[in-house]
């Protein structure tokens, strides 16, 4: 029974430092992939966040919901069609997202947070401008521009609108935005991880993600990279050593870092607690990259 308890208390001095260091900071934290299946990691994620602002830490979320845009879509047998790993959204995928981004996964994370005591607030980027964007396109090989429709990319932040919550709520951001006109758009959820943490002054930006981490070697399950710079991971993006679907995560570091944010993490978000365990503990789980 001893031994059991010297435990508990060899895992709380552990995390002492860290809470200490990250008191009255922030961190935003990009909530997506199995996370947001799971009923237990579901839980587990929600209890983290609250656990973070408890000890002082100001937890801001940013979350996508492709597969649940998805799923809606084929049942309303809508075509889903993605570009360049881009979804083609038009009016009505739009108004789909919207409902599903803003009025159905917002509301369900705002509620697992304030279950457990700490008041969490939904946000979509169009509420109070939160989140000014512009349309985005892409080009094929020959150059041409082709028209994916309401993709948003993002040209500002207005961090007044988080700033009047006051610091008791954690905010809980969906990832769309507006342009001047008041047009919505639908914008990866990890690019506005990344200008939030950015325009926030944040102390980290974190990404789940439903693999390990970065790999040195995609094909070699045993080359788990704990920690690298930015100039490392870039060279890795360059090289073809990491996968594409990790590529657009890796444009988020890169774009928190040279905003100024200290650090961004990459983590397995299919491990209960893994927000924990990367912030609190010192050997961390995932990629830290610097």
């Amino acid at each position: 029974m001893t031994d059991h308890l010297q435990k508990r208390v060899g895992i709380l001095l552990e995390a002492l430092p860290y809470i200490k260091q990250f008191s009255g900071k922030t961190v935003v934290i990009k909530y997506g992939g199995s996370a947001m299946q799971s009923s237990e990691l579901k839980e587990g994620f929600a209890t983290d966040v609250a656990l973070l602002k408890y000890v002082g830490m100001n937890p801001v979320i940013v979350h996508g919901g492709g597969p649940d845009i998805s799923s809606y879509m084929e049942r309303l047998s809508m075509e889903v069609r993605f570009i360049q790993g881009l979804r083609v959204t038009d009016e009505a995928t739009m108004e789909l997202a919207k409902m599903v981004l803003v009025g159905k996964v917002n509301k369900e994370v705002v509620a697992l947070i304030n279950q457990h005591g700490v008041p969490a607030v939904g946000l979509g980027g169009d509420d109070g401008r939160l989140i000014l964007a512009e349309k985005r396109t892409v080009t094929d090989e020959a150059g041409n521009e082709i028209d994916i429709g309401r993709v948003g990319r993002i040209i500002d932040i207005n961090t007044e609108v988080l700033a009047s919550l006051g610091q008791d709520f954690i905010p809980v951001v969906a990832s769309v935005g507006a342009d001047a006109e008041g047009l919505s758009y639908n914008i990866n959820a990890d690019e506005v991880a990344a200008s939030l943490a950015v325009a926030l002054r944040g102390e980290k930006a974190i990404f789940l993600t439903d693999v390990e981490g970065l790999y040195a070697n995609i094909d070699d399950p045993g080359s788990l990279v704990s920690q690298c710079t930015l100039a490392d991971a870039e060279e890795m993006m360059v090289s073809g050593a990491v996968s594409q679907g990790m590529i657009p995560k890796l444009r988020a570091v890169s774009r928190a870092l040279a905003g100024g944010v200290h650090s961004a993490h990459i983590i397995d978000g299919r491990v209960p607690h893994a927000v924990l365990l990367e912030v609190f503990t010192k050997e961390g789980i995932g990629t830290k990259i610097e």
